[in-house]
């Protein structure tokens, strides 16, 4: 087991076809440990490289709905009444404080997300 840093993209291929071999290593055993260590390394590489952007709030708010098969009229009483839920939605009208309280509790997103800004339509 040679490990050592992730510093190129060369490095990195060679680090994924590695893990990729071990990837079904029994833990706790020299190559399940090489696969652990394997995994960070690459995580830390793609994180630095490869960083994925968060969605903006109403994304979010809409991929989880998909998750949760929820529709829109399964937010009224959470965002407010049918309408102001549609703005939201349509990005018209800005989440308010009290919206993100309720949809994190909902559809356990975290606020951190919820209140990154966007942008609204006109």
């Amino acid at each position: 087991m040679e490990i050592k840093p992730i510093k190129t993209e060369k490095d990195y291929d060679k680090a994924l076809e590695r893990l990729e071999l071990i990837f079904d290593a029994s833990p706790n055993s020299k190559k399940g440990d090489e696969a652990e260590i394997l995994s960070l390394l690459i995580e830390n590489f793609e994180n630095k490289y490869y960083p994925i952007e968060s969605p903006d709030p109403i994304e979010a708010i809409k991929i989880r709905m998909e998750e949760m098969n929820l529709k829109q009229k399964d937010l009224v009483g959470v965002i407010g009444g049918k309408s102001r839920v549609s703005e939201v939605l349509n990005k018209k009208k800005k989440l308010t404080v009290e919206m993100i309280r309720e949809l994190e509790r909902i559809l356990h997103i975290s606020a951190s997300v919820l209140v990154n800004n966007y942008q609204l339509t006109k």
